[in-house]
């Protein structure tokens, strides 16, 4: 879709449906923060703490919530929630490279892969048998999509994507470059000496509407599938392992780890750098900070958390030999309790 770069505060407000206060004919050419908008520019107000910066900011429109509006005396566009406006607002200034359909002469493609209309394949691509790739859809230069993998319409895959066979994305999917979505699992049995491959059997299956990060792994389940819910968004550098399946709308930030056969809720947070450990079921609404490790199932909704916040490392060090002895401490104070009872 190709955007408009500059539009007027009443054609944004009418766009963004918020309510204009301020002068509908000024024109807006692009957006920015508070503190570092100028003349031409919209910017927003989502988080209280920047109040102090709307005296002093010089965008020519601001979003705003109705109940902060009296704190800036210049165009505001009055919205109930201003960070979601700006986001919609961003797709109104979206300057990514808008390539036109077509196929370059450099990929290849199987003579039995269906590619529909108005897609773009980039140079050096490569669409293995029986492969399908959905109306208007856009597979960035030296990506792979592999034997019988699919792709609904309106997905974008940018270079260096890896699909492996019979991974199956829905529509408007976006992967972002070096992830790869349906490597075998990490399985194996020992068997005394070595170990054994267990050859992954499933695939991958991901909803419509799912965004994926740049260098992110989605391993194809051992039997089943591993299936990412609708609307699911995953950060840069996340590992979901064999046989997971994460729910609608769930929110993987970077560099969390999700062990296999996890079933992952609708609607969570994981927590930048956050794991679970295997065969475990978080319910819905959960939500995991940055760091934590889940080590058992979650059962009621609400945030969780594991490890010890940052301190110094002169203190922390000592908390260290604090903490080894706890079951000491533990026993010595059972063995008071007890001798106390008895006297």
């Amino acid at each position: 879709m190709t955007h408009k770069q500059s539009y007027t505060l009443g054609e944004l407000a009418e766009l963004l449906d918020a309510k204009l206060v301020g002068d509908g004919r000024c024109r807006i050419d692009g957006l920015g923060t508070l503190s570092g908008a100028g003349p031409g520019q919209l910017s927003f107000l989502s988080n209280p703490s920047y109040i102090n910066q709307l005296a002093t900011s010089k965008a020519s429109a601001v979003l705003i919530e109705e109940r902060l509006s009296k704190d800036f005396s210049g165009n505001k566009l009055i919205t109930p929630d201003p960070y979601v406006c700006f986001a919609h607002a961003t797709g109104l200034f979206n300057n990514s490279p808008k390539a036109a359909p077509g196929i370059h002469p450099t990929a290849t493609i199987d003579s039995s892969a269906t590619i529909g209309e108005a897609v773009t394949v980039g140079a050096n691509v490569v669409i293995d048998a029986n492969a399908s790739v959905g109306n208007g859809s856009f597979i960035g230069a030296g990506s792979y999509i592999g034997e019988s993998a699919s792709l609904g319409a309106g997905c974008h895959l940018y270079s260096g994507v890896t699909l492996y066979h019979r991974v199956s994305l829905g529509v408007n999917v976006i992967i972002h470059s070096g992830s790869i979505i349906g490597a075998d699992g990490f399985g194996f049995a020992f068997d005394g000496e070595k170990s054994v491959k267990i050859h992954q059997l499933g695939s991958v299956v991901i909803g419509d509407d799912v965004e994926i990060g740049a260098g992110t792994t989605i391993d194809r389940g051992a039997i089943e599938d591993t299936i990412i819910e609708q609307g699911v968004k995953i950060d840069n550098q996340v590992q979901i392992a064999h046989n997971c399946r994460v729910g609608a709308h769930t929110i993987i930030c970077g560099c969390a780890a999700i062990a296999g056969s996890v079933n992952i809720g609708k609607y969570c947070i994981m927590g930048g750098g956050s794991g679970a450990v295997g065969h475990i079921t978080i319910v819905d609404k959960v939500q995991v900070s940055a760091m934590s490790l889940v080590s058992k199932s979650i059962s009621e909704p609400g945030m969780y958390s594991s490890g010890t916040l940052h301190m110094k490392t002169s203190l922390w060090k000592r908390n260290i030999v604090r903490f080894q002895q706890l079951d000491s401490i533990a026993k010595r104070l059972k063995e008071l309790e007890l001798s106390t009872d008895k006297t």
